[in-house]
């Protein structure tokens, strides 16, 4: 990880990971995606992280892709690897063992909302702003609308796409694009907050929910319900289910091993 563009820092099960390019919003250049993916790697074998925080500094979350960087390249095989990049990290969101939170204020723009709308959860100031805008510079936000398009719905995701027009927090929480708003003063104890209360959870069970989560979604009611039916079995046979079920009946609290 390199300092410059991502900083890391962990606390009682929190990983909080922030995108450190100030002076250019945090965009996505290609390095910072893959110090941030390389991040996520690292996260994964982590069985001492239950949680993963993204937030950016300075002003705001992110601004997207560097389009600077990328102008300055004017290659196609310089753009494929930057377009494949950023795809494979949003995946790699998605596919973490343990749930993502976007800490949002600001503005999350273009591969920034797609970040956003990656990410399992979301809490934003109350003076954020979102917009995929790529339509107004002749750049469709094609990557990004397959993250927006499975979070809102479609015709909440096309006026964003086809408009490029920002959209407030209010907005957004409507459309489900996030989870919460609160005041900016307020954001960061919301998310510790959320953090915590997710971080407290067996490790081995969130793996176990996210992972069908988003494998359920994409069945059928019949085969979702055979598939989730499994996974529960699969559940039940776990040492922290027992743990939490015998806990459960003796009202006590729970001690975790993660397995």
């Amino acid at each position: 990880m390199s300092q410059s563009l991502l900083e890391r820092q962990d606390q009682a099960g929190v990983a909080t990971l922030t995108l450190s390019r100030p002076d250019a919003y945090n965009s996505l250049s290609l390095e910072l995606m893959q110090a941030l993916h390389a991040e996520l790697d690292s996260i994964a074998d982590d069985i001492n992280v239950r949680c993963v925080v993204i937030r950016g500094s300075g002003k705001g979350f992110c601004a997207g892709h560097d389009l600077k960087q990328m102008l300055g390249e004017g290659e196609e095989e310089y753009y494929r690897c930057t377009f494949d990049t950023c795809s494979r990290l949003m995946q790699r969101v998605v596919s973490l063992p343990v749930p993502v939170i976007a800490q949002v204020h600001g503005v999350a723009t273009a591969a920034g909302c797609q970040l956003v709308a990656s990410a399992d959860m979301a809490v934003a100031a109350d003076n954020a702003r979102f917009a995929t805008p790529g339509v107004n510079i002749g750049l469709f936000c094609s990557t990004p609308m397959v993250a927006l398009s499975r979070a809102v719905q479609p015709k909440h995701a096309m006026e964003l796409l086809l408009t490029g027009d920002l959209i407030n927090a209010q907005r957004a929480f409507d459309i489900g694009l996030i989870n919460q708003l609160v005041p900016e003063a307020e954001l960061e104890t919301a998310v510790d907050t959320l953090a915590a209360k997710i971080a407290s959870k067996s490790r081995k069970t969130l793996q176990i929910g996210k992972q069908a989560f988003y494998r359920q979604r994409e069945l059928p009611l019949s085969e979702a319900y055979e598939f989730c039916s499994e996974v529960m079995v699969g559940n039940m046979l776990i040492d922290d289910a027992q743990e939490g079920i015998d806990a459960f009946i003796n009202k006590r609290k729970p001690e975790w091993t993660h397995r």
